[in-house]
């Protein structure tokens, strides 16, 4: 694919949003739940995005996540919780830790602000 097919590929998506097939991975993954925080890590904006490739029936998900702190030594927990919650969904997920962009509290989305300040955070 040329650079000007995947720029437009990339606009398209964001134009057309996540397909039916992301969403339910992204509905999925909202049973991750931060340890520390106590919301699910979609809502917490630390999915960056999802990519499922199927070869000979073989479902591979490979997500682009990162965590609030490069240092966050639950990386496990996480990784053990996003296998779970997408286990019926396919064969295989790959966690892609990334860090740039660095997460930030903009990141959040409105149910994971409306979340946190029931917890009694101020966001």
């Amino acid at each position: 694919m040329s650079e000007t097919n995947a720029a437009e590929e990339a606009v398209l998506d964001a134009l057309t949003g996540p397909s039916d097939e992301e969403e339910q991975i992204l509905e999925a993954l909202r049973d991750v739940v931060d340890p520390e925080l106590g919301i699910n890590v979609v809502d917490l904006g630390l999915v960056y995005g999802v990519n499922l490739t199927e070869t000979d029936g073989h479902r591979l998900l490979t997500v682009d996540m990162t965590l609030t702190s490069a240092a966050c030594p639950l990386t496990d927990v996480i990784e053990d919780q996003a296998q779970s919650a997408t286990a019926d969904l396919v064969d295989e997920l790959k966690i892609n830790w990334v860090w740039l962009p660095p997460w930030g509290p903009d990141k959040i989305t409105e149910d994971g602000r409306e979340q946190l300040r029931a917890l009694g955070f101020n966001v």
